[in-house]
């Protein structure tokens, strides 16, 4: 129980030859007895702590087994009362206890049961007295018949009792019941005693557990109070109260008292301990200590550090609107794992901190305009983002004034004062700015005039004491100072070397005035704000050129015929003009041509290529071919574009569905490359989709054959000719598409208008990715009454007889302004028939918008108008046909060939240096031309 000074060192502090004097050698044998030694001693606070609490528990202890004890005699008594009254109460409610009393031999009979029932009941015994104090059965059976003289009378008066009294077997309780009879009579009384010394018997026998369980108990908390003592005592390293205290005070002098934040951080990135100092620099909540310093409210940058647990020297960090200096070192090995932390106030630095972070602002808002100014390529919407993003970042109130041609997409002037408002932000409701759209000429005096001239920004950076801007409108002027508005800078908007206008940024109220650095900052960003305008500029006019040349080769009304009522819508895709096209095509025989097109892409060279593929179908066309040697014909032209190496670019991608109408028979004949097939909508509302055999794209395949549909339509049919950007889109499948077509196709008869209507109602989608052209057509017939056919025979004299039935059928339907003619024509078509064709000739002439007149055979030579000489006897014959007739030409069919002309229905003047009538009739023979 010696010296309570830690191990390794003296009393008095110091060393000692390396170990203390008198301690064991160093060594597992040594260190158990002197760590003991420490506990048990008093002058350390463990061995204090120990002490104090093995005296507590012995204390506990003693009075826990005493209390039981006590507990015990207790119960024991009242066991014994309860037992006895049990005992007595049960035998004199026995049955046939009353009988037995009044028997000859009350004794006998009771006797037994009476001993039975007290070594049951475990009491001394079961007497019975008759109310005369006659003995009737007892413990004791000498006993028996004797008189006693006991305290009977309560019970002779039909009351138990329990009594306590001194006999000599030592202390006993007594409980005594009276026996009543039938009628309630008290007959006897018996009574029942134990001696407390029988009871006690039990619980002494139960006292060694007791003493056993209390001995365990404080063996148990002697242990532990040891184990808890010996972790205090490495904890507290041995050291005595009066060490303990003095460190403490020296602990809380040192952490509280210096003008320097101390954190202590565990490895958990958990806040052990904070000094007073480091509470106010960070402002720490009062229940700080153990929460995780992510959690205390910090600035990102600094508690992220500090939770880190990473060195650190002199890093500078900002919390709240302090400018701290962080100093950060591990504990180990001089503690547990963790980080030791401190803090100072660099309040000097604080004016740099300003500049630092409002160049850091800046440069963020830079980065922010870059993002977010030019999102899209519209003029009006980049202005309103420049706008949008200075405020109120960098200025109260920002306006942009763009020159005209700029919002136009055209090249600006070179020196013009007139500007359009096109984006204000910052000011709400009625303010004294120029609206939106209104045009504005600015004087000379005015800071946008001026920033114009010069081309650099102009600061005004306190407007009340300057004048020069107010005279642009002095009442607006004085309004705005009302609304606080202190101070501007008006910045040319300079993209590429060319102004496109003025930016302004506004302060009020509130807000510093602006300053040189700020006229730079403005600048930069003007700059970069600059060169989206100008994109957004350039796009507007590449896509308005586009549009010019797409709106230009689409067709700009619909030709007069008479097979079909049309009606067409197209839709320009938002991310620009497209290529898709469409046409109506009047063909010879009242027939009629429907076209649709798409080229993929978007811009001025979709456009172009649109232009040229539907002037080349329109070109084809007048070939009058079949469907599908046209689209052969469009595709060897496709590819020999993309194999041309003087052409600039390639056709990417083309589609085209051309269809062919016959409003005499009914029919319509169609082939597609590589394009969704036509809807029909028959009379009864029924809608289809007809199989049409679908062909490579255009320019895919060149050589190979392509195939055509044909069918018969009813009369008032609807033809329905779309491209893909009406049925497909990015969210919506082309089968969902084509159910959304059907359903609005279907139902009661419309005209064609109405149904584009309803179509593009239902149909388009919600965001059309692509442009849409529809073309719907309703079919009509000829009139069977204005169609008249013959069959000619091979033989000349067959020329007057059809001559003579088509005078007639034309005198039938009022033409005879046009008859002579006709029958010229007819006349000289024939005999070419005749003479170079083969059989079988035949000729019709159709009634329509104008008298058309066709001569098929079965030759495929195609006569050729050429110019004869003065000496030739023939070759004048389509000569003539070419000077009387609107058109005329040759079709070619699956049987040989057509020749056909039409004629307009009134004879209408004679073109200077025509033949007329009588230079033909002089020049007429007998013989057939």
């Amino acid at each position: 129980m010696g010296s309570s000074a830690r191990p390794g060192r003296s009393r008095s502090g110091r060393r000692q030859g390396g170990r203390e004097q008198g301690a064991p050698p160093e060594g597992g044998v040594g260190r158990r007895p002197h760590r003991l030694s420490s506990l048990l001693s008093a002058r350390s606070v463990a061995g204090e702590v120990f002490l104090l609490q093995l005296g507590v528990v012995v204390l506990l202890v003693a009075a826990a087994v005493g209390a039981l004890v006590v507990q015990a005699r207790s119960a024991a008594m009242v066991d014994a009362r309860h037992r006895t009254l049990a005992a007595a109460g049960t035998f004199a409610e026995s049955p046939g206890i009353v009988a037995a009393l009044r028997s000859p031999h009350p004794s006998a009979v009771l006797q037994p049961s009476a001993e039975a029932a007290r070594k049951i009941a475990g009491v001394d015994g079961i007497n019975v007295y008759t109310l005369n104090g006659l003995t009737v059965t007892h413990s004791d059976p000498r006993q028996i018949g004797k008189h006693v003289v006991g305290p009977f009378s309560r019970a002779a008066a039909g009351k138990s009792f329990t009594e306590t009294f001194e006999g000599s077997l030592g202390q006993s309780v007594v409980s005594v019941v009276p026996v009543k009879d039938a009628a309630g009579r008290v007959i006897a009384v018996v009574s029942s005693p134990v001696t407390v010394q029988n009871v006690q018997g039990m619980v002494n026998s139960q006292l060694p557990v007791v003493l056993g369980s209390a001995a365990a108990v404080l063996a148990l908390s002697a242990g532990g109070t040891l184990l808890v003592s010996r972790r205090l005592l490495r904890r507290t390293h041995g050291l005595g109260p009066a060490e303990m205290t003095r460190m403490y005070e020296h602990h809380d002098a040192v952490l509280h008292a210096v003008r320097e934040g101390v954190l202590i951080v565990g490895a958990g990135g958990r806040l052990l301990l904070a000094n007073d100092e480091a509470r106010r620099l960070l402002d720490l909540p009062a229940a700080a200590e153990g929460l995780p310093v992510t959690d205390l409210g910090l600035e990102e940058g600094i508690a992220e550090r500090i939770a880190s647990g990473r060195s650190a020297s002199d890093e500078v960090h900002m919390a709240a609107d302090r400018l701290l200096a962080v100093n950060i070192r591990p504990t180990a090995p001089y503690g547990s794992a963790g980080t030791v932390v401190t803090l100072r106030d660099t309040t000097e630095l604080r004016a740099l901190s300003g500049r630092a972070e409002v160049a850091r602002e800046r440069l963020t808002l830079l980065y922010d305009a870059g993002v977010g100014v030019g999102t899209t390529l519209n003029v009006e919407r980049t202005a309103q983002e420049l706008a949008e993003v200075a405020v109120p970042r960098f200025a109260d109130v920002a306006t942009v004034d763009l020159l005209d041609p700029v919002l136009r997409g055209e090249e600006p002037p070179e020196m013009n004062t007139e500007m359009r408002r096109t984006a204000t932000v910052g000011l709400q409701g009625d303010h004294p700015l120029y609206p939106v759209g209104k045009l504005v000429r600015f004087v000379p005096t005015s800071p946008m005039a001026t920033g114009l001239a010069s081309g650099r920004a102009v600061l005004e950076a306190d407007l009340r004491a300057t004048h020069g801007w107010r005279i642009q409108d002095p009442a607006n002027a004085l309004r705005l100072l009302d609304r606080g508005i202190h101070s501007m800078i008006a910045v040319p908007l300079r993209a590429r070397g060319v102004v496109l206008g003025m930016v302004g940024y506004w302060r009020g109220q509130g807000s510093p005035p602006f300053d040189e650095e700020d006229v730079s900052f403005a600048e930069e960003l003007t700059a970069r704000a600059a060169l989206s305008i100008d994109n957004a500029r350039r796009y507007t006019r590449e896509h308005t050129v586009a549009d010019t040349l797409q709106r230009s080769l689409l067709p700009r009304r619909v030709p007069e015929q008479s097979a079909v009522e049309v009606a067409h819508v197209y839709l320009a895709a938002r991310a620009g003009v497209g290529g898709d096209w469409f046409d109506v095509i009047p063909l010879p025989g009242a027939r009629v041509a429907l076209v649709v097109g798409d080229v993929v892409g978007h811009g001025l060279h979709a456009a172009a290529t649109m232009g040229r593929l539907r002037t080349a179908v329109y070109n084809f066309s007048s070939l009058d071919v079949p469907p599908d040697e046209l689209l052969s014909h469009v595709d060897e032209l496709v590819a020999h574009i993309d194999t041309d190496e003087q052409e600039w670019q390639g056709i990417t991608g083309a589609t085209c569905l051309y269809a062919v109408y016959d409003p005499v028979s009914g029919r319509v004949t169609a082939a597609t490359a590589g394009h969704p097939g036509p809807a029909l909508v028959r009379p009864d509302g029924t809608v289809s989709f007809p199989d049409v055999p679908v062909s490579p794209p255009l320019g895919l395949g060149v050589g190979l054959p392509r195939e055509t549909a044909e069918l018969t339509l009813p009369e008032g049919s609807l033809l329905a000719l779309f491209t893909d950007g009406l049925i497909e889109s990015r969210d919506r499948d082309p089968d969902v598409g084509l159910a959304a077509l059907r359903a609005a196709l279907a139902g009661p008869a419309r005209s064609p208008a109405e149904t584009c209507t309803a179509v593009i109602d239902a149909v388009l989608p919600a965001r059309p990715s692509d442009d849409v052209a529809l073309l719907v057509a309703r079919t009509r017939r000829l009139d069977p009454a204005r169609i008249a056919e013959w069959d000619v025979s091979p033989d000349p004299a067959e020329v007057s007889r059809v001559r003579n039935a088509c005078a007639r059928r034309l005198d039938r339907w009022g033409l005879d302004d046009i008859a002579f003619t006709t029958e010229l024509i007819l006349s000289e078509l024939i005999t070419n028939a005749i003479r170079y064709g083969t059989e079988p000739i035949r000729v019709r002439l159709l009634y329509d918008r104008s008298l058309i007149c066709e001569v098929s055979d079965g030759s495929s030579t195609s006569p050729h108008l050429r110019r004869a000489e003065a000496t030739d006897e023939g070759g004048r014959g389509l000569f003539l046909v070419a000077q009387f007739a609107q058109r005329w030409g040759t079709r070619y069919t699956a049987r040989g060939k057509i020749i056909w002309s039409e004629q307009a229905l009134h004879d209408a003047a004679a073109p200077p240096g025509a033949l007329t009538e009588e230079d033909l009739l002089a020049g007429w023979g007998d013989e057939p031309l």
